[in-house]
């Protein structure tokens, strides 16, 4: 066995310091960005902490989900009803806005509790098929609930009040940046994307991970060596719910109106395409499709006119949202056959420091 020599190469802490370099960039970006990307760039946030939540079922425990939209709108209503006032002529108790916010999140889990016991008994397609129902009865209640919902033109979702702060259009100067909605917004994302991402990785690294992965790759296996099945699945099914619902919240209160018609079967589809693309079971993969899936048609529609085949919205060629989605579904059947693993595969791996005195 030979020793190693030389000097070792410190690569993790160098990784620490990417980390840390990119951290300061999303944290100065408000300052420099104009508000159409900084728009942009929540969606992206907003649409990174539903897909964490769809990949702890899907990607780590093999339950396949196509309702996912349905708790979305959950959250996103839950916070309009709880934190209205009434003065729209809409139903709301009038909470605080980060009380709202809260209720909101939890309001969308007890949605996925309801739900939580079919979850534990099916699994792959059949539950797929199961959550289809929550799409239908969703997109019912939403357009036909008006005094809840506000009907087809929805209705608009009370601006935030956290630390006696307002995330409204009332300009904050902040070194001498005047800062509105969307710049106090991007940092409330930016906490919330944090916090997700870090109990994910908290939730799949200890033994709740271990044993969804175990559901996942050897389901009766997995029931032998004494994990409760249907226990994990339907606790995973309220967390993913969760996830879902703040990120309702959070593009609620970026797009400062629900509209129904947006949580629908597409949204769905394109979750399911944001875990494929970043990678099944991988959190740094979640965040990555969806950003990708996020920003594509944000991009597109920017640079329309500039771009071959794509224009505006009835000029008759392929708008925006269109091309992103022939975009995106190219992705996913690129992935599928080329990069199994998603996005998440084509960051390198580290290498792990040896001490120099080690021998192999």
């Amino acid at each position: 066995m030979s020793e190693r020599t030389g000097n070792p190469v410190k690569a993790i802490p160098l990784r620490a310091y990417g980390y840390a370099a990119a951290g300061l960039v999303l944290l100065a970006l408000p300052f420099y960005l104009e508000r159409f990307w900084l728009q942009a760039g929540l969606f992206a946030i907003a649409a990174a902490i539903g897909a964490i939540g769809i990949n702890l079922l899907t990607g780590a425990t093999g339950q396949l989900s196509m309702g996912h939209a349905f708790f979305l709108a959950v959250g996103a209503y839950g916070y309009c009803a709880l934190a209205g006032d009434g003065t729209d002529g809409l139903s709301g108790l009038g909470l605080p806005g980060w009380l709202a916010a809260v209720l909101a999140v939890v309001l969308a889990g007890l949605a996925g509790g309801v739900f939580s016991p079919i979850a534990g008994r099916l699994h792959g397609a059949y539950l797929g098929i199961a959550t289809l129902a929550l799409i239908f009865i969703g997109q019912h209640v939403l357009f036909n609930a008006h005094d809840l919902t506000g009907g087809y033109n929805g209705r608009a979702v009370p601006p935030l009040n956290l630390f006696g702060l307002t995330f409204d259009d009332t300009e904050l100067l902040v070194a001498q940046v005047p800062f509105g909605a969307v710049e106090k917004l991007w940092y409330l994302g930016l906490a919330l994307l944090a916090g997700g991402v870090l109990f994910a990785r908290g939730v799949l690294r200890g033994r709740p991970g271990r044993a969804m992965n175990a559901i996942r790759d050897h389901r009766i296996a997995a029931g032998v060596m004494g994990i409760p099945v249907a226990r994990h699945r339907a606790a995973v099914f309220v967390l993913s719910s969760m996830y879902a619902g703040l990120a309702g919240v959070l593009l609620a209160l970026v797009f400062q109106r629900t509209v129904p018609e947006y949580f629908g079967m597409a949204l769905s589809l394109e979750y399911l395409a944001m875990i494929v693309i970043g990678g099944l079971g991988s959190v740094a993969g979640a965040v990555a499709g969806g950003v990708f899936v996020a920003l594509l048609p944000q991009v597109l529609n920017r640079y329309a006119e500039a771009l071959p085949l794509v224009s505006a919205p009835g000029t008759g060629d392929i708008a925006p949202g269109e091309a992103a989605r022939y975009l995106y579904g190219a992705a996913v059947v690129g992935v599928v056959l080329f990069l199994p693993g998603g996005l998440a595969r084509l960051v390198a791996r580290t290498p792990i420091h040896r001490p120099s005195g080690e021998t192999r």
